[in-house]
């Protein structure tokens, strides 16, 4: 790492803060939509939706400005990444506008039939976004195919691997867990009763899907574990991560349902942060041919781009993190039924 460029390790590091930050919190987003069908009565739909109905496209902005981050330091991982994936990106934005649209028009009518449709909507677009970002993480571990030009060639359904989709269901469980864990929080009475069991269920999926997923990476992609066995000391990370999912548990069983949702938080944060270990330097990697590689070197923009870039983001992420508290104050505590729910 010593003879890496420090601007690139730096916008290495803010793309997958940024990417994180999507993850964790528009993650809980897609989790509650997971399991909007499970619940019955109009009212609990409607609290379910009014659980996230505040922050749900502030959260969406940190897969925006992840993605611009990424176009401004690794244009060429971009271009390679959105031109490849072209496929599979078009189906993700259909299903998060299609939620999106799903959790505004809902309740503008009152008839049964309107409402049903667009609460199967909300829940398919939310499985099928988690899903796509599960496939795309998968793929991106596991690796492309790419040309000595870095350009994909491969097709949408070479992506359909049983890896990136054991990945992709993994994540969906994971975004459910972290969902109903969220809805837990934000509930209370019958609902919150059944919430509480049904993210229990979810941590149980979840677990067995984490665990066959590790053993499928040292299996069959172990270069993502090659950094852990050079470095011993990033094991740290991993033993953090075993103990944050096992204090989920632990936290919902004695009714700290905060505690329950940050040991959420922390488990996708390390899970994160061991993604991004695992593919150091490497953005994206080259399958049959590795040496075709995207690294943060060869797919970076120049010194004095990543130096405008940085200015800008000291200036902005405390901006944006500013605004993310405020919100999240002004609307905590339970939701209850009102005349201006959803």
């Amino acid at each position: 790492m010593s003879d890496l460029p420090l601007l690139n390790v730096i916008w290495y590091m803010l793309v997958g803060i940024l990417f994180t930050g999507y993850a964790i919190l528009d993650g809980f987003d897609l989790g509650v939509g997971s399991l909007h069908l499970f619940t019955k009565s109009d009212d609990e739909r409607r609290l379910m939706l009014n659980s996230i109905g505040p922050v749900w496209d502030g959260n969406e902005v940190w897969l925006v400005t992840g993605g611009g981050a990424l176009f401004a330091a690794f244009p060429v991982v971009y271009a390679t990444v959105f031109s490849g994936f072209y496929m599979a990106f078009m189906l993700l934005l259909v299903a998060l506008i299609f939620r999106g649209v799903a959790i505004e028009f809902r309740s503008k009518l009152p008839m049964p039939w309107w409402r049903q449709m667009w609460d199967i909507g909300f829940s398919a677009g939310s499985v099928l976004s988690a899903l796509l970002i599960g496939v795309a993480i998968g793929n991106i571990a596991s690796g492309v195919p790419l040309d000595a030009q870095h350009e994909f060639a491969g097709s949408f359904f070479g992506l359909l691997k049983p890896y990136p989709l054991l990945v992709g269901v993994t994540t969906v469980a994971l975004f459910a867990m972290h969902g109903g864990i969220y809805a837990v929080m934000k509930t209370e009475g019958e609902l919150h009763d059944k919430l509480r069991s049904w993210a229990q269920r979810c941590i149980v999926v979840f677990v067995l899907l984490y665990v066959t997923v590790s053993v499928a990476t040292f299996l069959y992609v172990p270069h993502m574990t090659d950094v852990l066995r050079n470095y011993p000391w990033l094991f740290i990370i991993v033993v953090a991560n075993i103990l944050a999912i096992a204090n989920i548990p632990r936290a919902l069983r004695r009714g700290n349902d905060f505690h329950a949702f940050l040991s959420s938080c922390a488990a996708m944060l390390a899970l994160m942060t061991l993604f991004g270990i695992g593919m150091f330097p490497n953005m994206v990697r080259s399958l049959p041919n590795p040496e075709h590689s995207l690294t943060l070197v060869n797919a970076a923009s120049s010194q004095k781009t990543l130096v405008i870039m940085l200015i800008v983001a000291v200036i902005g992420i405390p901006l944006v993190l500013t605004y993310t508290f405020i919100i999240y104050r002004i609307f905590r505590g339970k939701v209850k039924i009102s005349p201006l729910s959803y």
